[in-house]
């Protein structure tokens, strides 16, 4: 099984820790979120991880070589030139991808309860598989009653995207969850994403290619999950670590 780890991005919310570090090394619970991601992925099997960089690049490719690369296939997709957004970072890291086997994507400042082989198993044929949970928030995907994805939207500005927007679905029969930055991607895929610009989001993406691929929820009705984002939410990760210890074996 393989992997890519979004650690690319600024991490402007948590200032002034990365005045001096990138997001992916700010500690919880006296490690970095980057090594919570890595020994999360080795403990489900995972073998080959891609990890992209870009905000002190150097600091995150040091911190892995010191750890001997966790005993895994670790692979550095360099964006050090211009940061590329999550479609345009996945597209940017192709080469170093096993073409034939789905790719899990997760992001370094998100932490869960997800079961990730589980995850992984339950894309099957799917394009992509996006991991989602009845959370509120402000922007919601759509799903069929088949979970297959239709649509975006902002349900404070009411803004529509994807197929849904072109006012043929009807919105009543649809379902709203939430995103976790948490999904499986098929290289199957990448042929698609060709007509992209160099910089753009895997979600735009996502709706582009729904309707006429399949790209498909996982719910999870109990998912656990915090964005470490911000300052204020590191006391939070702190607690939720300690009670995802204890739940698990």
């Amino acid at each position: 099984m393989q992997a890519m780890i979004f650690a690319a991005g600024l991490g402007t919310r948590l200032k002034p820790l990365t005045d001096t570090k990138p997001k992916a090394l700010v500690e919880v619970g006296g490690k970095p979120l980057l090594w919570h991601v890595i020994h999360r992925l080795r403990q489900a099997g995972f073998g080959r991880i891609v990890i992209n960089v870009h905000h002190f690049a150097s600091q995150i490719v040091d911190y892995v070589h010191a750890h001997d690369d966790f005993g895994l296939d670790i692979r550095i997709s360099n964006e050090q030139e211009t940061l590329l957004d999550t479609g345009g970072g996945i597209r940017h890291a192709a080469s170093l991808f096993d073409a034939d086997s789905p790719v899990l994507i997760h992001n370094v400042d998100i932490l869960s309860s997800v079961d990730l082989k589980q995850l992984y198993e339950a894309a099957g044929d799917a394009d992509a598989a996006l991991l989602v949970s009845e959370r509120t928030t402000k922007r919601y995907l759509l799903f069929d009653a088949d979970d297959a994805l239709c649509g975006w939207t902002n349900v404070e500005s009411g803004e529509l995207k994807g197929p849904v927007a072109d006012g043929n679905i009807e919105m009543s029969g649809l379902q709203r969850l939430a995103f976790s930055g948490i999904h499986v991607f098929s290289p199957r895929l990448f042929p698609l994403m060709q007509s992209f610009p160099e910089k753009f989001g895997i979600i735009d993406f996502y709706l582009h290619a729904c309707a006429t691929r399949c790209i498909k929820a996982v719910k999870s009705a109990e998912l656990q999950l915090l964005d470490v984002g911000k300052i204020d939410s590191l006391a939070k990760a702190e607690q939720m670590l300690k009670q995802l210890q204890a739940s698990r074996p």
